[in-house]
């Protein structure tokens, strides 16, 4: 298959004419675009040929955009669809993570099967600086296919930004060694350890069965963002171990550098009962305590457990009930 070349962070890269196609049948007013999932990039266990296509469409107007694809695409929506295009945005913009889907849509003359997400741009980068929901931002920290770029450099800025972020954290939580794979592994782990989605519905394996295929996209998305972490982490070419500077000082400088609201979650934490200390000692306290990474695991557990929750219920609405049965009948259908 001919394909269509486009430039990735400074690389040229091919994307399949199929999404161009795919993305023919939208409203064009989106700012950025990616595809993600196992039809997109390998997984273990995972090479079924009519996987669904995962898609996320950033725009910077739900209300114009909604009431566009309405007309064009009507069958796509539940019964929302008849409480009209501002509804639809305003459900997608307050509830769950902020992003509306519309899941097991037929592209017919592509036989393809594809869920794709709505979200804001604004929202998007305030949950890529921020880990709001730490929803899509997750999602991002993982190797995805960009089929538009974004001309945004405020965005541009905000998925780099969220990069390092997920750099940051990973180190406070991993040991003194660890391997390239445990890093990615940790990274990937950041967004799925507490997701509600993988108490059922999803393979437990799920996040080895990302990783261990994808080791050579993850270096190529990571290796500009660890340049940046020379005084912190040697990374080795080769099978050779990784090492990091486990100070307590080194471990403030990650604690201080994390998102907003994983350092205001540590703080409430820390705080709770007690003395209640400013965000500056309580990040040192923390930096000096021996529970460190379990405190930062914990709080992100709790941080990805209540987004999915809200997003899963906010599912069935969108998706409809029949469409919630299917989704989750498939979902359950691949742990065998």
């Amino acid at each position: 298959m001919a394909s269509t070349a486009v430039k990735v962070a400074g690389a040229v890269k091919d994307i399949s004419p199929l999404y161009y196609r795919i993305l023919s049948k939208f409203p064009q007013n989106f700012t950025f675009c990616f595809a993600y999932g196992s039809a997109v990039k390998p997984q273990i266990g995972n090479q079924k040929k009519h996987n669904m296509i995962d898609l996320i469409y950033c725009v910077d107007n739900s209300y114009r955009w909604h009431g566009a694809n309405i007309e064009m695409n009507p069958s796509h929506y539940s019964a929302l669809r008849f409480l009209g295009k501002g509804f639809v945005a305003r459900f997608q913009e307050n509830w769950g993570a902020k992003v509306y889907f519309n899941t097991l849509v037929d592209i017919k003359e592509e036989n393809v099967t594809i869920k794709y997400g709505v979200v804001s741009q604004k929202d998007l980068i305030a949950d890529l600086l921020d880990w709001n929901d730490l929803y899509l931002a997750g999602r991002l920290h993982k190797p995805v296919e960009i089929i538009k770029q974004t001309n945004s450099s405020h965005l541009q800025n905000a998925l780099q930004s969220n990069l390092r972020s997920a750099v940051h954290t990973t180190l406070l939580i991993l040991p003194e060694t660890f391997s390239e794979y445990d890093f990615y592994f940790a990274i990937s782990n950041l967004s799925y350890a507490g997701d509600f989605r993988m108490t059922f519905g999803e393979n437990k394996n799920k996040v080895r069965n990302i990783v261990q295929p994808q080791l050579l996209n993850f270096r190529e998305l990571y290796r500009p963002i660890l340049q940046q972490f020379h005084a912190y982490v040697d990374f080795p070419t080769g099978d050779a171990q990784c090492h990091q500077d486990l100070n307590p000082e080194t471990k403030l400088h990650h604690l201080m550098q994390l998102p907003m609201v994983p350092q205001q979650r540590i703080v409430k934490f820390w705080n709770h009962g007690g003395l209640q200390q400013d965000m500056e000692d309580v990040l040192r306290a923390v930096a000096y305590d021996i529970d460190c990474a379990v405190i930062l695991r914990q709080i992100l557990k709790d941080l990805v457990w209540q987004s999915s929750v809200r997003q899963s219920l906010k599912g069935i609405p969108t998706a409809g009930i029949l469409k919630s049965i299917r989704y989750s009948a498939k979902k359950i259908a691949k742990m065998f």
